[in-house]
C-alpha cells in the first residue's frame, strides 16, 4: 500500500545470513543410503518441556525435534562484495562473503522456504542437510515485501522430509512453541519457549509492513532467519525472521515470526511464477480516536484518516484527498482536513491492518469501491489498484 502503522515495532533486526564464515558451512548429504546422525544442540527448561506433555495430539519437545529436525537445513549465501577506496589511492578490491541462515522443506519436489533477507544479494546459495557436502539451490523466487524466498534442490524425494505446515490464524498468546535453526552456525539447534502475542507488525526488507507477525521467547539468533516456528503438532506456523536491534544483537526473549498463512500464499505464487505481484493503494492513514473525534467534531467516530496519498498513485488517480491541517492530540500528530476512510468493498474499516489485508486480497488492476467521508459527506470512491513496486 504502504499505510503506516500506528504502533510499530521499532529497531527490529533481520537475524538470518548474520554469520560471516571463513569456510565451508555445516554441510549435509542427501541420498538415497543418507543417514542423519548429529550431536543435537536443544536448549529446554524443565518448564517449557512440561509444557508440551503429550495431551490429545500434543507432542513432547523432543517429539516435535525429532519428526521436524530432519527437514530443517542450514542455508549458505555466497556473495561477491567490491570494495573502493573513497580517496581513491588504491584500485576496488572484491572479497568473497559467505553468509548463514536456515530453511525447511515444504515438499518431495525439494522446495524449501527461507526469508528473502537469508539469500539477498547472493550469486551462490547452498543448502546442507547433515554430512559433509552441500547442494546447489536455485532461487525459485524471492518477496521482499513479506520477506519470504522459495528455493529448490535436485534430490530423491525420499532423502527429503518435509514439514506440515499449520494454521497461523489459529495461534494464541500462551501457546508452546519449538523453534529449530542454525544460530551462530549450530546446526539444527532447538529453542523453546511459548507464544508471546499476536499481531505484531514488523518491517519488511523493502521497508514496507508485514502484519499479523507472531512474537515469541523461544532463543533466536543470528542464523535462525528462515526456519521454522512449530507449535505442540509439530506444525510450522511461523518463519523466524527478527529480532530487537540491541546491543550485542543475540536474544533477549523477543522474536518475531512470519505468521505461515501469510506465506502460504506468496510461496504458491512464487513457485507458479516465480514473483509474487502485491496490490498498491498508496496512502498513508491513521485510525480516528475518539479523543479526535470529539475534539474535531469529525464526520465519523471510526475509520481511517487519510495523511499522505502516494503521488501517480491508484489512489492519487482517484482523487483521494490527504490531510492538510497539523494538529496534536494527547502527544500525537495528524493531519486533518482530508478524507476519511470509513469501507472498502462494503467492509468497514478502523485500523490500517484491516485496509491492508482488504488491498492483500486483490490483484493489481482488481478495482475497490472506498466509502469516505469529505467535508462531512459521504461519498464512494472506485479505485483502480496499483502494483506495488
Amino acid at each position: 500500500m504502504p499505510i503506516a502503522p500506528t504502533a510499530a515495532l521499532a529497531g527490529a533486526a533481520l537475524v538470518g545470513g548474520g554469520v560471516a564464515l571463513g569456510g565451508a558451512a555445516a554441510l549435509g548429504r542427501l541420498g538415497s543410503k543418507t543417514t542423519i546422525q548429529e550431536v543435537t544442540q536443544t536448549q529446554v527448561s524443565s518448564a517449557s518441556n512440561a509444557a508440551f506433555a503429550p495431551s490429545d495430539r500434543a507432542l513432547t519437545i523432543e517429539q516435535v525435534y525429532k519428526r521436524a529436525a530432519p527437514g530443517v537445513v542450514q542455508i549458505t549465501a555466497t556473495s561477491v562484495q567490491k570494495q573502493t577506496d573513497p580517496y581513491g589511492f588504491f584500485p576496488p578490491t572484491t572479497h568473497v562473503a559467505k553468509a548463514l541462515g536456515s530453511g525447511f522443506v515444504i515438499d518431495k519436489a525439494g522446495h524449501i522456504i527461507t526469508n528473502d533477507h537469508v539469500i539477498a544479494g547472493a550469486q551462490k546459495v547452498q543448502v546442507s542437510f547433515s554430512g559433509s557436502d552441500e547442494l546447489n539451490a536455485s532461487v525459485v523466487g524471492k518477496d521482499a515485501s513479506t520477506d519470504v524466498a522459495v528455493l529448490q534442490v535436485d534430490a530423491r524425494s525420499r532423502s527429503l522430509t518435509p514439514i506440515p505446515l499449520g494454521d497461523s490464524d489459529d495461534v494464541q498468546v500462551g501457546d508452546p512453541v519449538v523453534a529449530i535453526g542454525n544460530p551462530f552456525s549450530l546446526t539444527r539447534t532447538a529453542t523453546a519457549g511459548i507464544v508471546s502475542a499476536v499481531q505484531r507488525t514488523i518491517d519488511a526488507p523493502n521497508g514496507l509492513t508485514i502484519d499479523h507477525v507472531i512474537q515469541t521467547d523461544a532463543a533466536i539468533n543470528h542464523g535462525n532467519s528462515g526456519g521454522p516456528l512449530l507449535n505442540s503438532h509439530g506444525e510450522v506456523i511461523g518463519v523466524n525472521a527478527q529480532i530487537p536491534d540491541v546491543s550485542g544483537g543475540g536474544n533477549v526473549g523477543i522474536g518475531f515470526a512470519i505468521p505461515i498463512n501469510t506465506v502460504k500464499g506468496v510461496v504458491a505464487q512464487l513457485i507458479r511464477n516465480g514473483k509474487v505481484e502485491h496490490a498498491f493503494l498508496g496512502v498513508t492513514a491513521v485510525p480516528v480516536t475518539a479523543p479526535l473525534a470529539r475534539l474535531f467534531n469529525l464526520a465519523s467516530k471510526t475509520g481511517l484518516i487519510v495523511q499522505q496519498v502516494t503521488p501517480g498513485s491508484a489512489a492519487s488517480v482517484a482523487g483521494l484527498r490527504a490531510g492538510r491541517t497539523s494538529v496534536v492530540v494527547e502527544g500525537e500528530s495528524y493531519l486533518l482536513g482530508g478524507d476519511i476512510i470509513v469501507e472498502a468493498n462494503g467492509a468497514p474499516v478502523s485500523s490500517d491492518t484491516q485496509l491492508r489485508d482488504l488491498i492483500a486480497q486483490e490483484k493489481p488492476g482488481d478495482r475497490i469501491s472506498l466509502q469516505v467521508f469529505r467535508d462531512h459527506k459521504r461519498k464512494t470512491i472506485e479505485v483502480k489498484l496499483g502494483k506495488r513496486d
